[in-house]
């Protein structure tokens, strides 16, 4: 997938974010590709299922993994618009998904060079394409307005 084609899905990514963010979940969206087409599409689900899990990029790869009829997504690409989480990090590297794409960085808990790069790490058997920083003013915007607004509500 190249950075045109990633900002393409990018833009579904964001409108499942701003989905999560009207329900009062951290505005995270992930998409799903297979040979060009959109298999899934989801966002973070963690209040609403009261489940630390279920993030969006998990959502998706469930998703994924049912529309393919296997858990095995080496032909599939996921776009998400925050830096997936090392938890995340290691449900992509076990479904085997042949690239990640995502907005904005995660230096307090991201699996592809935040905290931690799962990606380069030689002990792991699964190689992948990483790229990061797509959209990321607009992804980094989205996160920040929604924790700045539930600060003022706090106040």
């Amino acid at each position: 997938m190249d950075i045109e084609e990633a900002k393409k899905y990018m833009l579904i990514a964001l409108d499942e974010a701003k989905k999560a963010g009207d329900v009062d979940e951290v505005p995270i969206g992930a998409v799903i590709v297979r040979n060009g087409e959109v298999i899934a599409t989801a966002n973070n689900n963690k209040e609403r299922k009261n489940c630390a899990v279920r993030h969006a990029e998990i959502e998706a790869i469930e998703q994924a993994a049912a529309c393919v009829g296997n858990w095995y997504l080496d032909d599939c690409e996921l776009v998400v618009t925050l830096e997936p989480c090392v938890m995340c990090a290691g449900a992509i590297m076990l479904s085997r998904l042949k690239g990640v794409y995502f907005g904005a960085y995660d230096t307090k808990s991201g699996g592809f060079g935040g905290l931690y790069d799962f990606a380069t790490d030689k002990k792991l058997n699964h190689r992948l394409t990483v790229v990061g920083g797509i959209m990321q003013e607009e992804c980094a915007n989205l996160l920040s307005s929604f924790f700045k607004n539930k600060r003022n509500k706090k106040q």
